[in-house]
C-alpha cells in the first residue's frame, strides 16, 4: 500500500521555512504545499491596519490552508514525499494575535468545524532565529507588504508558537536556530539540514540533531527575542 511521507517545516516570517522546502523539492522531489500568504487580497491592507482588516485576512488563510490540508487528508496528493510550509494548527496562532471579542468567537466556530480532519505529519522542523536577524531577512527580500512588521510583533508571535509548542502532541517538534546556516546558497549547510531531516524520518538521529522539544522555553532560546 502506497504511505505518502508527510513533515512540516515551521517558522516566523522570514526565516527561512519556505526556501528548506523548495531544497526538499530540488534535492528529494518533494511534493510541496506551500502557505497561501502572496494570494491574500487582504494581507498588505492588514499590515498597514490591523485591527480593520484582521479578520477578512484571517478567514481567508483559514479556508485556503484547510482546503489544502483536506486534498492530503482525502490521498489526493500521491507522492511519495510531502512536505507543508506550515502546521495548520498555527492558523490559530495568529487569530489570537490579532482577533477579539466577537470576530474571535466567530473564528473558532468556524475552526472547530474543520480541523478534526487535518491529517498530522511524522514531525514538525520549527526554524528559529533572533529577531533582529528575522527582521535583515525581511529587509534583504524587499516584500513591500512586510517591511512594517515590528519586532514586538514577531517577538509576540514567537511566544505564541512556544506555547503551542508546549500542548502539541500530534508529532514530534525539532527547534533549529536557523542563524549560521544558508541552505541557499552553502553545499556545507545544505547537507547539514539534510543529514538532520533524513535522521528522523529514518528514526536515526544523527549526532548533534537537536531532541524534541518538550516544555517552555528556556535559556537557549531567549537570545531569540528582541531587546525591547
Amino acid at each position: 500500500m502506497h504511505r505518502t511521507r508527510f513533515i512540516v517545516i515551521e517558522g516566523l516570517i522570514g526565516v527561512g521555512k519556505t526556501s528548506l522546502c523548495r531544497l526538499l523539492k530540488d534535492r528529494w522531489s518533494a511534493r510541496l504545499v506551500l502557505e497561501p500568504w502572496d494570494d491574500n487580497p487582504f494581507l498588505a491592507a492588514f499590515y498597514s491596519d490591523q485591527e480593520r482588516y484582521a479578520f477578512p485576512t484571517q478567514m481567508f488563510y483559514l479556508a485556503s490552508r484547510y482546503s489544502q490540508q483536506l486534498r492530503l487528508a482525502r490521498g489526493e496528493l500521491t507522492d511519495p514525499f510531502v512536505v507543508a510550509d506550515y502546521l495548520f494548527e498555527k492558523d490559530r496562532l495568529f487569530a489570537e494575535e490579532t482577533l477579539k471579542g466577537d470576530e474571535m468567537a466567530l473564528y473558532d466556530r468556524f475552526a472547530s468545524l474543520l480541523g478534526g480532519t487535518i491529517p498530522a505529519p511524522e514531525f514538525v522542523l520549527f526554524l528559529d532565529a533572533p529577531t533582529e536577524v528575522i527582521r535583515s531577512r525581511i529587509a534583504r527580500r524587499a516584500i513591500e507588504a512586510e517591511q512594517v512588521i515590528a519586532a514586538d510583533y514577531l517577538d509576540s508571535l514567537r511566544r505564541r508558537y512556544y506555547t503551542l509548542w508546549d500542548r502539541y502532541d500530534d508529532a514530534p517538534v525539532y527547534v533549529l536556530d536557523s542563524t549560521n546556516l544558508d541552505y541557499v546558497h552553502d553545499p556545507e549547510s545544505q547537507a547539514t539540514v539534510l543529514a538532520m531531516l533524513q535522521g528522523w524520518l529514518d528514526g536515526e538521529p544523527v549526532p548533534g540533531s537537536p531532541e524534541p522539544y518538550h516544555g517552555r522555553i528556556g535559556p537557549k532560546q531567549l537570545h531569540l527575542f528582541g531587546k525591547g
